[in-house]
């Protein structure tokens, strides 16, 4: 099997928003003036404030600052590294800001106008602690951290990673899949700087089933996150938790998953056409480099 580079550059070029179309440049050739163009890419997503809107996390497409658009921000400064943005620390200055006394982000803050953005985003409680947020952009932070000391050294990430882990020790029964595909994620990238983490993995270990797959109950039909959804990279401490044939079977899965037109598909909703188009470029860019990474 292998998948057709050619026909997934033509479909980004044809589909995707400019950062996914920059971060796939990254990813395929390995181009230092794509990882700075992923950079200032985000400059169009910024507020004042040093917090991320505008529509990055594609199913939240208002303006104001939020955690899901942090999330997408560190994931995007991740992937531009060894590249580093001057505004790292002014978004972590920002999460600090919104962060509650117990330590964790809200799944979201009060959003001023609903129009193409997600119910559960809308609906969310301002001010109650969200395990699957925090963890989502705590992992982020841990991976632009590689390349940037204005995030390593931020007493946020310190904080939340506190969080976390207290929120994580608490779980003693199977968590949503979401919850448990960023918690899982999140131990894997601490672990290399805090023991404990590996000892929590092992604790959330015995609610990855055999095949990796997380069913998302109350999600689109067949909605499931993977294997390599919160697994991705080789001689992780996560893949300790996975059989190797899983493993290889799940890349068989994604490798096959290339369509004719170039791209991947998502198996979930979204909630405005621009935010269904999105998603494929995200998800195209998200599985070439999951495909690349595990040398296929």
């Amino acid at each position: 099997m292998s998948i057709n580079l050619g026909r997934a550059r033509a479909f980004m070029a044809s589909h995707a928003r400019v950062l996914d179309q920059r971060r796939f440049e990254a990813v395929t050739t390995d181009s230092d003036a794509a990882r700075k163009a992923i950079i200032h890419g985000l400059d169009a997503y910024r507020n004042p404030d040093g917090g991320y809107g505008w529509g990055l996390e594609p199913d939240l497409r208002a303006p104001e600052s939020q955690p899901g658009g942090a999330q997408h921000a560190l994931e995007a400064l991740a992937d531009a590294g060894p590249a580093t943005s001057p505004h790292t620390a002014a978004l972590l200055d920002w999460l600090d800001s919104v962060t509650l006394p117990d330590g964790g982000l809200p799944f979201a803050l009060p959003i001023g106008d609903p129009a193409a953005c997600a119910p559960f985003w809308v609906q969310a409680d301002p001010s109650e602690s969200s395990l699957q947020i925090t963890a989502a952009v705590a992992t982020q932070a841990y991976r632009t951290a590689c390349w940037d000391e204005a995030v390593r050294d931020h007493p946020w990430l310190a904080m939340a990673t506190r969080y976390c882990f207290d929120a994580i020790r608490k779980i003693d029964e199977g968590p949503f899949a979401y919850v448990l595909s960023f918690a899982l994620q999140f131990l894997d990238i601490a672990a290399d700087t805090h023991p404990e983490a590996r000892d929590l993995l092992d604790h959330l270990g015995r609610f990855v089933p055999k095949n990796g797959a997380l069913a998302v109950v109350g999600g689109t039909e067949g909605e499931t996150l993977h294997l390599l959804d919160y697994a991705p990279e080789p001689g992780r401490p996560i893949r300790g938790l996975l059989d190797p044939q899983a493993v290889s079977d799940d890349l068989d899965r994604l490798e096959l998953g290339q369509r004719q037109d170039g791209g991947w598909v998502v198996d979930f909703t979204g909630y405005s056409a621009a935010a269904s188009l999105e998603w494929r470029g995200y998800t195209t860019v998200g599985a070439i480099t999951v495909l690349r990474m595990n040398g296929r």
